[in-house]
């Protein structure tokens, strides 16, 4: 699942980001599992995990044995939709081949 259209018109990491976790918004995902399902080196993960936080739009729990990060209720799309099927070359291209 994708988020929002609406948080589609951010930087690509965040947007990756925000798919991944929307992707897994019930558990939730480690820093080190958004890494690895992301791809992207550590200091841009750390950017747009930054600049998501200040936008409000991941929450960040923590216990005492693990840090676990959540989309925000308002990325989450209500009900799946087909955008998938709406995308564009352009875009079915950048998921596929990093640019």
């Amino acid at each position: 699942m994708r988020a929002k259209r609406e948080y589609r018109d951010r930087d690509a990491t965040e947007v990756a980001v925000l798919d991944e976790l929307v992707d897994r918004a019930d558990d939730g995902m480690t820093v080190f599992e958004l890494r690895a399902a992301v791809e992207v080196d550590i200091d841009h993960l750390e950017d747009a995990l930054s600049t998501l936080k200040q936008d409000d739009l991941i929450v960040v729990e923590s216990d005492h044995t693990e840090t676990v990060i959540k989309p925000d209720e308002r990325v989450i799309p209500e009900i799946p939709t087909d955008e998938d099927d709406d995308q564009s070359i352009g875009e079915w291209l950048r998921e596929r081949f990093p640019f």
